[in-house]
């Protein structure tokens, strides 16, 4: 019973800090709640004697909620800005402490939450943990899973959408020399190279005249784009850089006949999102200039 009372004071000393973490990285009191709640279960199931530092644990525990319930968020896509700005609001919640949630959304501020709203699910947990509460890029990898590089990329990334320059690209040198290597890897199956190119959580997306199944296909994240890509190193060859609507891009013309484009996103030199179009009505559309 004793151990009982001082764990659970050992939690609720945590409590605040916890609330105030998941706050930042949710926006939305109801889930900071949810997920400090989660966290107290996994805590009281948990032999404590096996944990060595208990505030970095739990700082995880809550961490990898919030990654998911943000997961689960974008998926569903029902967020609006007039039910989050209500939820930050707490006037729907009246077991809130309408101080508490007053004082948690002023430390923040309103145009800071909807900036981070607009982060992706990592891009915000990296950016929260390290830029808000100083969890060093290491321990930040070790809880979402990933490399320290990548978890640095992701937090760069977010850090430049809040300052207001995530929507700055590279220079056009920049971006040519980008996907120069793009091919030139592709064309020798150079799976690290595509990885140093591609941001950690870039996005690919092929129309339905790409695929064998004639639907639409996306994949997502570094990994599976460089790994399609060096399953496309047979065709890499039918395939040079060209300037598509005046951006670098890459066309691929077997035999002569214009098959397929491949258009790119960039923030910064890194690669974020990659278009795949063979759709013929769409490359109509194109304006294609061979490089």
């Amino acid at each position: 019973m004793i151990q009982d009372f001082l764990s659970l004071d050992t939690f609720e000393a945590e409590r605040p800090r916890l609330r105030a973490l998941a706050y930042r990285m949710l926006g939305s009191g109801a889930e900071a709640d949810d997920a400090v709640q989660e966290a107290w279960l996994r805590f009281d199931r948990t032999d404590l004697s096996q944990i060595e530092n208990l505030a970095a644990w739990l700082t995880t525990v809550v961490s990898r909620v919030c990654l998911n319930l943000l997961r689960a968020r974008q998926t569903r896509r029902e967020e609006s800005l007039e039910n989050f700005t209500a939820d930050w609001l707490g006037a729907a919640d009246e077991d809130r402490i309408p101080q508490e949630e007053a004082e948690l959304a002023d430390s923040v501020g309103l145009a800071m939450l909807v900036v981070l709203d607009r982060l992706s699910p990592a891009e915000r947990i990296a950016f929260v943990l390290h830029d808000m509460f100083d969890v060093a890029f290491d321990d930040i990898a070790h809880m979402m899973e990933r490399s320290p590089a990548a978890v640095r990329q992701l937090a760069s990334r977010a850090r430049a959408k809040v300052r207001g320059t995530g929507t700055q690209t590279a220079d056009p040198a920049r971006r040519r020399h980008a996907v120069e290597a793009y091919l030139a890897a592709t064309r020798t199956g150079d799976f690290e190279a595509l990885l140093t190119l591609l941001d950690p959580e870039v996005e690919l997306r092929a129309d339905a005249a790409v695929t064998a199944a004639a639907r639409p296909l996306t994949l997502q994240g570094a990994l599976a784009v460089a790994r399609s890509a060096v399953a496309a190193t047979p065709r890499a060859r039918f395939t040079a850089l060209a300037l598509v609507d005046g951006g670098p891009a890459l066309v691929m013309a077997p035999l002569g006949r214009l098959s397929v484009v491949i258009r790119f996103a960039f923030a910064g030199s890194a690669i974020t999102a990659i278009d795949v179009i063979a759709d013929p009505a769409r490359l109509r559309t194109l304006d294609i200039t061979l490089d």
